[in-house]
């Protein structure tokens, strides 16, 4: 590919790239999401732990997603998603799990393949994800086609 060609796929991805704060705003919305899932609420103190930052940047953004209509929040009874926050959360853990599932089919160790799709999981594109689900259902469909043409094994 010519180096022109590829600087304007590179400035097209940048103008559309999500920006930091949605993803960071996705980051929070998985972690309540898990420790919902695990204990029935979450606290800024969990969050905190999770996220690797302090307390008073989480009340932060716990006040931004809760402008957003992505919280309920009842004091001395935690925090938890509203049906917005649980829908971009499922969404994303989907897209992990797809994106995870692909890494392993190569081979990639579970470690690894989790941590790269933890990575990646926010910057692809919906219809990107789409087409990569269909791709594994087709090689599950059919497992020697991975052993057939590769030495990939499911």
């Amino acid at each position: 590919m010519k180096s022109d060609k590829r600087l304007e796929y590179i400035k097209k991805a940048h103008k559309f790239n999500r920006t930091r704060s949605n993803i960071r705003t996705e980051d929070y919305l998985e972690v309540i999401y898990e420790l919902v899932k695990l204990k029935g609420y979450a606290t800024t103190l969990d969050i905190s732990r999770y996220m690797s930052v302090s307390a008073p940047s989480v009340t932060k953004m716990l006040q931004k997603l809760n402008e957003n209509n992505y919280l309920e929040y009842e004091k001395y009874h935690g925090i938890s998603l509203t049906k917005k926050g649980n829908q971009v959360a499922e969404a994303i853990i989907q897209t992990h799990g797809i994106v995870l599932e692909f890494f392993s089919m190569l081979g990639i160790q579970h470690i690894t393949a989790n941590y790269d799709a933890e990575g990646i999981e926010h910057h692809l594109n919906h219809k990107t994800i789409k087409q990569l689900q269909k791709f594994i259902m087709f090689l599950k469909s059919d497992p020697e086609i991975l052993t057939k043409y590769t030495n990939f094994h499911i």
